[in-house]
């Protein structure tokens, strides 16, 4: 994980030069128009979007390479990834229970399609695309309940 916070600090300090660069650029580029604007003209020659753009960048990298130290410090331990003598098993976490032959999520799936589709053409084809979910949704959550595969 240690590596990851340097990558991200490394990260906003580049996004940050960039922005820098950018800036100094857009004012040579545009030093002529500024020479001969007159008081009254137009704003500076600075193109914002791209300049908040880039440094909303940084601080964004800057952000997640502080979470990241600040989480490194409070775990007191390296990561099984960051160990060089671990197995695979080390980081492997539990991630629950699937249901290997379920039909369930195909039909939810098709039910949240009608739902979107109801927003383009009508509204009532998705009140049928809900009805369709909730239905998918139930049977999804006690398939193992009853019938064939029930404990």
């Amino acid at each position: 994980m240690r590596a990851n916070v340097n990558l991200f600090w490394i990260l906003a300090g580049f996004f940050l030069l960039v922005d820098v660069v950018y800036i100094v650029w857009n004012l040579v580029t545009n030093a002529q128009q500024l020479a001969t604007q007159s008081v009254s003209g137009p704003g500076t020659p600075i193109e914002w979007v791209g300049t908040i753009a880039l440094g909303l960048c940084a601080v964004l990298a800057a952000f997640i390479a502080f979470y990241l130290s600040r989480v490194y410090k409070a775990q007191a331990g390296a990561l099984p990834e960051d160990n060089v003598n671990a197995s695979i098993d080390d980081g492997d976490p539990e991630l629950g229970f699937y249901s290997p032959f379920s039909w369930w999520p195909i039909v939810l799936a098709a039910a949240l399609g009608l739902l979107f589709l109801g927003l383009a053409v009508g509204i009532w084809v998705s009140i049928i695309g809900v009805g369709i979910g909730l239905i998918a949704l139930v049977g999804w959550t006690y398939e193992y309940y009853r019938g064939f595969f029930a404990r």
